[in-house]
């Protein structure tokens, strides 16, 4: 099972989605507040198994990576950069499977 970290930075929270082997495989925008950045977390939980959330995008670079979005079209959370389409699908299908039931803990 997979765990969502909080983390505080210079200007605010946000937080990493970590898999089973510690790996990120998403992680946020820097929110004003923690508990915003709980929200963040929350709709993570509700919107990772749906397949219609995920954009699959293309960096500068050529490298694929995805954003996840809310249902009013926000993105909640953002991948890393992958070498090739099938390891962004592979890292969709680790955030479909981690997310729903993460645990969630603060750094």
């Amino acid at each position: 099972m997979g765990k969502f970290v909080i983390s505080t930075v210079a200007n605010g929270f946000r937080f990493n989605l970590k898999a089973d082997n510690g790996q990120n495989i998403l992680h946020s925008e820097t929110y004003n507040s923690k508990s915003a950045c709980q929200n963040g977390v929350d709709s993570v939980k509700k919107n990772a198994t749906d397949d219609s959330r995920y954009e699959k995008l293309d960096a500068k670079d050529g490298r694929p990576y995805f954003n996840l979005k809310a249902g009013n079209g926000q993105v909640i959370g953002t991948s890393q950069l992958y070498a090739d389409a099938a390891g962004r699908d592979n890292g969709i299908a680790s955030v479909k499977a981690n997310a729903p039931n993460a645990t969630v803990t603060e750094e």
